[in-house]
């Protein structure tokens, strides 16, 4: 029993440290922006494909997270520092957003055209950028300091679970744009927004004291 408590418990961490960084209510309006013209068929294709994208770019960066650090001879601590300072600023951002800029609009009308944008900017750096990869890597380079085989296998299982849960939250998010943007209004969207940059600051600051700290504990 205390073992599927453990479960939750570290999984639920991954989740509550990937979701405000991932924030799929900011997502949503950009969205709802490239799939306006789409039925339903290509705009649930679209949020697949970006889902998936999403969950790919944050599992190549598990697997690969320790060998990244090893390769560059960046540390822990380092990385730590460098990804709470990024994390900051993106809660600084969200916290305080720019004025949108008017830019030319070009129609998206086929499934087609609307997947170019899949990758880049909704799977990446919306849903899945530097901020959520910094994590990632973080959590893979604790996990691959287990000499044992067991915990080091059970971390990836772990944090991968994690993933797959914030991606199936965002799918689920922007599958209900639609609702949450009539219920909540770009004014209940930007006030969330605005609570999750708090939220990303305080995660930024605790992940550069702590890097900080390991420099010099």
């Amino acid at each position: 029993m205390q073992i599927i408590t453990d479960l939750f418990y570290y999984i639920a961490i991954v989740v509550i440290g990937l979701l405000p960084i991932a924030n799929p209510f900011s997502t949503a309006p950009i969205f709802l922006t490239v799939s306006s013209n789409l039925d339903n068929n290509s705009r649930l294709r679209l949020l697949n494909l970006t889902c998936i994208y999403m969950f790919a770019i944050l599992i190549v960066f598990l697997l690969a997270g320790a060998l990244i650090l090893s390769f560059f001879g960046i540390s822990v601590s380092g990385l730590r520092i460098a990804g709470g300072l990024i994390i900051t600023v993106l809660g600084f951002r969200m916290l305080f957003p720019e004025a949108p800029k008017e830019k030319d609009n070009i129609p998206i009308n086929t499934y087609e055209q609307a997947r170019n944008f899949a990758f880049t900017p909704l799977a990446m750096p919306m849903l899945s950028g530097p901020g959520s990869i910094a994590v990632i890597i973080s959590m893979a380079a604790k996990i691959s300091v287990q000499e044992n085989i067991l915990l080091r296998l059970s971390g990836y299982a772990v944090v991968g679970l994690g993933i797959l849960i914030t991606v199936i939250i965002c799918w689920l998010v922007l599958r209900s744009s639609t609702k949450i943007i009539r219920i909540l209004g770009h004014s209940g969207i930007n006030a969330l927004t605005r609570i999750m940059g708090f939220i990303l600051i305080s995660i930024g600051v605790e992940f550069t004291a702590s890097g900080i700290k390991g420099f010099f504990g």
